[in-house]
């Protein structure tokens, strides 16, 4: 691993193999990367990724370049989800979450007008931090994943708007404090949200310094309760960005999860 974990958001990845668009604005695009190796065996489902950076503009599927080309190199077919954020026009409420639903629910048919050839049935969900939150307020209804894997997810947004993560984008997504918009907080919290039916593993490293450990282990103590079915994956000596990093030591663990999302 380099010694800079960040390196990653900047480190140069294969162009992908289309970028297929969902909506007129620029940012309402899917980049998709094919499954390397030949077109034998049964297809995968595809993997659906949906990158962090706190929902703010400055951050963009770019940076999980390395972790979807990585992916592909191993068989699945991979679609990086892009969608207007924070900061620039069109993000926020409720623009962010209707991109990601709209994407979504576009991607079944622009995955077979591109002749992708994929397991039947709905994807595989892998978000990151803010990601993580849009993976799980999306698969909370029951039928729209196949299986969430929640890396460091901003699983509870009342807590991060308290504790002001990354300095007010909780109040940026949503438009202010949870007592001035109620309802966007309980329509979009994962950690209010009945929990998602489709197979969840979250994995959360112990040395983050942007999600905090313990708003994880809240979510999927809480998740489990309500018969949520959900474990966490807790890396002692891992940070934020490792996560998605496949040169990092932490890497393997989080294929050996998303490995468990499709049995």
């Amino acid at each position: 691993m380099t010694t800079d974990p960040r390196a990653v958001l900047s480190r140069p990845a294969p162009a992908p193999d289309a970028t297929l668009r969902y909506g007129d604005h620029p940012d309402q695009v899917v980049d998709l990367r094919l499954p390397a190796g030949p077109a034998g065996g049964a297809p995968l489902p595809p993997v659906v990724v949906i990158h962090g950076g706190f929902w703010r503009s400055e951050y963009d599927r770019g940076h999980t370049g390395p972790l979807a080309a990585d992916l592909a190199g191993r068989g699945y077919p991979v679609a990086q989800l892009e969608y207007r954020r924070t900061g620039a026009p069109g993000g926020g409420w409720p623009g962010t979450l209707d991109d990601v639903a709209a994407g979504l629910t576009a991607l079944p048919g622009l995955l077979a007008d591109a002749g992708v050839r994929v397991a039947a049935g709905p994807p595989i969900l892998l978000g990151h931090s803010a990601g993580g939150q849009l993976a799980l307020w999306w698969a909370a209804e029951p039928g729209r994943a196949r299986g969430v894997l929640a890396l460091a997810p901003v699983s509870d947004l009342v807590a991060a708007y308290r504790l002001d993560l990354d300095g007010g984008a909780v109040a940026a997504l949503l438009g202010g404090a949870p007592e001035e918009f109620p309802d966007r907080y309980a329509a979009v919290d994962p950690h209010q949200m009945s929990p998602t039916t489709a197979r969840t593993v979250v994995v959360h490293g112990g040395l983050d310094q942007q999600v905090p450990p313990e708003m994880n282990r809240r979510y999927v103590t809480e998740s489990r309760r309500l018969g949520g079915n959900i474990r966490l994956i807790e890396l002692p000596d891992c940070e934020h960005f490792g996560l998605i990093d496949p040169k990092s030591p932490a890497w393997p663990r989080v294929l050996d999860a998303l490995r468990e999302l499709n049995p």
